[in-house]
């Protein structure tokens, strides 16, 4: 399947590196989608149109905003099309590309290493072999999980923006050993290994997050005492807080007359 991305900016770029396969691509800014395809061993197009002509699946990299002036370019060449476009329904994507196969997905950045999460808005058959195709693309990136369109935005609130949340919690975890005298360059080599290594435990162990809990502390212990200050320092409302920002509307600013 030749893939043809639609924009080539921080999520594209993840995208083409776990894929690691050659590609076409097209973007406003002509640099950032040379770089890319130099990158990618892949080859920078002068239009999206051109992109839809040379791809069998077109892969919608770029602002929400832009659907319908994109879908003018590409949608009379494009075969197939999947989306990675933020508050962008199923709906408004069959809408911009009729009687075309059209899939809604949002990726995680690491799948840039292959250890994405990657959530698929369901929605009914399509053409088997497309379906199949692009499922097993998107699966390549790290973990496929499907879900009902109406879950879509509250996991991207979960995954798609938890590896800038993860990295805010690891910086405050090297912040708060350095206060205690530990380097940063080694106080970061201690806790990104002890992030990726317990990832690992909790796949390894079903995502049961209360047994890692339970073997690391014990009553009364040292880490018992560090989880009742995380939870009296408001771990879970922050996190849940977080949640909600990303799921309210963004407050539109007033126009100017």
């Amino acid at each position: 399947m030749n893939i043809g991305l639609i924009g080539c900016g921080n999520m594209a770029r993840a995208l083409a590196r776990g894929w690691d396969r050659p590609l076409v691509c097209a973007d406003p800014v002509a640099e950032r989608a040379r770089a890319l395809a130099e990158e990618a061993g892949g080859e920078a197009l002068a239009s999206n149109a051109e992109v839809a002509t040379r791809a069998d699946l077109v892969v919608l990299c770029h602002k929400p905003a832009q659907l319908q002036a994109v879908a003018a370019e590409v949608a009379p060449q494009a075969k197939a099309v999947a989306s990675i476009l933020a508050a962008t329904p199923l709906a408004a994507l069959k809408e911009a590309y009729p009687e075309r196969p059209v899939y809604r997905f949002i990726p995680s950045l690491p799948v840039e290493v292959r250890q994405g999460a990657v959530v698929q808005a369901a929605g009914p058959a399509q053409d088997a072999d497309v379906d199949a195709a692009v499922a097993e693309l998107f699966a390549h990136l790290g973990t496929l999980v499907v879900l009902d369109e109406g879950l879509v935005d509250v996991a991207m609130g979960l995954m798609s923006c938890a590896p800038a949340y993860v990295a805010l919690v690891a910086e405050a975890q090297v912040d708060a050993g350095v206060r205690k005298g530990i380097p940063a360059a080694q106080g970061a080599e201690l806790v990104v290994q002890t992030l990726a290594g317990t990832a690992e435990l909790l796949r390894r162990r079903g995502n049961d997050t209360m047994a890692i809990r339970r073997e690391v502390a014990s009553p009364g212990g040292l880490t018992a005492r560090g989880l009742d200050a995380l939870e009296r320092g408001g771990i879970r409302a922050a996190f849940s807080d977080a949640l909600d920002a990303v799921l309210d509307p963004v407050p539109q600013s007033p126009s100017r007359s």
